[in-house]
């Protein structure tokens, strides 16, 4: 199973506009993004910082990020130069437009954004960064004479330069940094992502978003709750497969509907009430539906074909005989000082096999959640 550079995309671009993230860039292989704090809290492993936000109360500053998802692209385009849109006091400096043609938006807090051929210090003008001759030395310079603009001011033109030599500039480091990674399927950014994604969304509460034709009519619309859950059924021996159910129950009238996605997927759906509906109260409790749900999975599993479990049982038999012929010659060679380690490598080299080839069934709920849905 693998996944290209524009399924990845939609993943990540569905998750960082759940958790709120500004989307400062973006283009077909790439997205500058700032994150929000609810997403830097989960992608940026930073618990004494949030820590320190939480115990003082202070203005958080998170971190952004370049998410490349197609490398080879990126790259071949950011070696493109951009553009110079001129070098006068009141030119601003270099553009920075990227070589996608869609420019970038200047960043929060004072720090200006990087297009994909930028420096890694992330530290040039971006449009609308200002223009203040007197306050950029290096306007209108390339990035190498900029950097050497910078570096020849300041204390390192000083007395001490004299004797130590120039003091070399330090990277910038906290919020102000653009830092880049490759997200492609298989990387650790895009595991933590579904990790995260998984954790905040097992449990959900959506409601059924009604049209416009339904806020301007006079009736409330009646929704009826459904308990729906994801449960994910591992089948395994020597061998694994894992299948996905999902299973819906009504909580007014007990009805159990299989394929619940089918009927989610064409709908629209909001975490907030909508106006002008009304939500019917429940027949069935939860713990009622929960137990409904759980029976109907059972009473499925319990008509399914298991004849690949009575073929790994024959397996795991012909497994063991193997073991037990050898290790009943082993202890035929062997003095008394040397049997009772020979005979716990055995118990142990059986407890071992039996694990791998014994079949085993478990089921798990991966997503569950309360949906009010217009009722039919």
């Amino acid at each position: 199973m693998t996944m290209t550079a524009q399924q990845v995309q939609k993943h990540v671009m569905d998750y960082l506009e759940a958790t709120e993230c500004q989307i400062i860039e973006k283009s077909p292989v790439h997205v500058t993004v700032k994150l929000s704090p609810r997403a830097d809290q989960m992608l940026t492993d930073r618990p004494y910082y949030w820590g320190f936000v939480e115990r003082t109360g202070a203005e958080p500053q998170t971190l952004s990020f370049t998410f490349v998802f197609d490398p080879e692209k990126y790259d071949a385009a950011a070696s493109i130069p951009a553009p110079r849109s001129g070098t006068g006091p009141g030119s601003g400096g270099l553009a920075s437009q990227t070589p996608w043609g869609s420019g970038a938006a200047a960043g929060q807090g004072g720090n200006a954004t990087r297009g994909p051929g930028a420096g890694p210090s992330g530290g040039n003008p971006g449009p609308g960064a200002g223009s203040n001759p007197g306050a950029n030395p290096a306007a209108g310079a390339p990035i190498g004479a900029a950097g050497n603009s910078a570096a020849n001011n300041g204390p390192n033109d000083g007395l001490l330069a004299r004797y130590f030599g120039v003091t070399p500039v330090l990277p910038r480091l906290g919020p102000g940094l653009i830092r880049r990674e490759d997200i492609t399927f298989g990387s650790r950014r895009l595991r933590q992502i579904w990790s995260a994604a998984q954790t905040e969304g097992k449990c959900l509460h959506l409601f059924e978003a009604p049209g416009n034709l339904q806020r301007m009519t006079l009736f409330s619309a009646a929704y009826e709750p459904w308990l729906a859950v994801c449960f994910k059924v591992e089948l395994s021996c020597d061998l694994k497969r894992e299948e996905l159910h999902f299973i819906g129950v009504s909580l007014l009238t007990g009805e159990v509907r299989e394929n619940f996605g089918s009927i989610l997927d064409p709908l629209e759906l909001t975490p907030r009430l909508p106006e002008n509906v009304h939500v019917q109260p429940y027949e069935i409790s939860l713990s009622s539906g929960a137990g409904l749900l759980e029976r109907h999975i059972l009473s499925k599993l319990s008509g399914q074909d298991y004849s690949w479990a009575e073929a790994a049982r024959r397996r795991l038999q012909g497994e063991l005989e193997i073991i037990d012929a050898y290790y009943i010659e082993l202890l035929k060679e062997q003095g008394e000082e040397k049997r009772l380690a020979t005979e716990e490598q055995h118990a142990s080299r059986r407890k071992e096999t039996i694990w791998q080839y014994e079949p085993n069934i478990s089921v798990s709920p991966v997503v569950y959640g309360l949906f009010h849905l217009r009722k039919q």
